[in-house]
């Protein structure tokens, strides 16, 4: 169903923090000409935190109605709640999403057990296809790969997005799961490395600003061209990089709005812009690698 560059969408917003619709369209009209897959609105990098219900779920259903049939849409509706969750999910039934990206449960910690039944409970109550999402270093939680085999089973869970940075994850899952399990990387810096041992492609942070670069590296990769794929991955590295020098998406509103992709790169507290040093550096890598528009 899903293959290839993932954006994981900014939500922009306007001076006063509030969702800046023209700038929405903006960007998903970018993706669109560039040959992004798929966009997942409102995932955490999406800023979903920070929003209430109401602005989560309708931000969502408006990025549907913008893309027209266009580009997939998958939903980002984890929630550290199960019940959160079902909510935000049954939400969305009736929205013309492709999927959900569901993380893991911050804080709390449960255990596998406790992961499986969450997810499972999840999957229970909708229709639509759900991709799991594990991001350890940000939730505190690792949803490991026995638990991950053992949710593949459920007819609804179709994939996951890996972001653990553990390489070995991808063989560990794949033979053990149905040929039709996607998994993502959720790592940018290494989702060639990803791509290359099996997986079906990457949920990207970089491709907010660099759609068209992540588009053709990972078509390259999926059709086993790893070295004119590598000749682009080596060109973004860096970018991959200073990207997560300072939390996301601080680093990535910043320069989207540096090349007028949004008109501000205002964020919620508790997070704020970037400091004076990293814009140096990453307005430096931006001139320097010539993104195409």
């Amino acid at each position: 169903m899903f293959k290839g560059s993932i954006v994981a969408l900014i939500t922009p917003m306007d001076e006063k923090g509030n969702i800046c619709k023209n700038s929405l369209k903006r960007l998903i009209n970018y993706h669109i000409e560039s040959g992004t897959n798929a966009i997942v609105s409102v995932g955490t990098t999406g800023e979903s935190a920070t929003l209430n219900q109401n602005e989560h779920s309708n931000l969502i259903m408006h990025t549907v109605e913008i893309a027209n049939g266009k580009i997939p849409i998958i939903a980002g509706t984890g929630a550290n709640a199960t019940s959160e969750a079902i909510l935000l999910t049954q939400k969305l039934e009736n929205s013309g999403i492709s999927g959900c990206l569901s993380v893991t449960p911050y804080y709390n910690r449960p255990t596998q057990k406790g992961l499986y039944q969450h997810f499972k409970l999840i999957s229970e109550s909708t229709k639509i296809p759900q991709i799991l999402y594990n991001v350890p270093s940000r939730t505190g939680c690792d949803l490991l790969p026995k638990t991950v085999i053992k949710l593949s089973k459920l007819k609804n869970i179709i994939g996951i997005k890996e972001a653990s940075g553990d390489l070995s994850r991808v063989n560990n899952i794949k033979q053990y799961v149905s040929q039709n399990f996607l998994l993502f990387s959720g790592d940018d810096a290494t989702a060639l490395d990803f791509i290359q041992l099996g997986g079906n492609g990457v949920i990207s942070v970089t491709a907010n600003i660099a759609a068209k670069e992540m588009s053709k590296m990972c078509n390259l990769a999926l059709n086993k061209n790893f070295f004119s794929a590598r000749k682009i991955n080596e060109k973004l590295m860096d970018l991959h990089e200073i990207l997560f020098v300072e939390p996301n998406p601080m680093p990535i509103k910043w320069a989207a709005k540096k090349l007028n992709l949004i008109s501000s790169d205002t964020l919620r507290l508790p997070m704020i812009s970037i400091s004076k040093s990293t814009k140096i550096i990453l307005e430096n890598i931006l001139n320097k690698i010539k993104l195409s528009y």
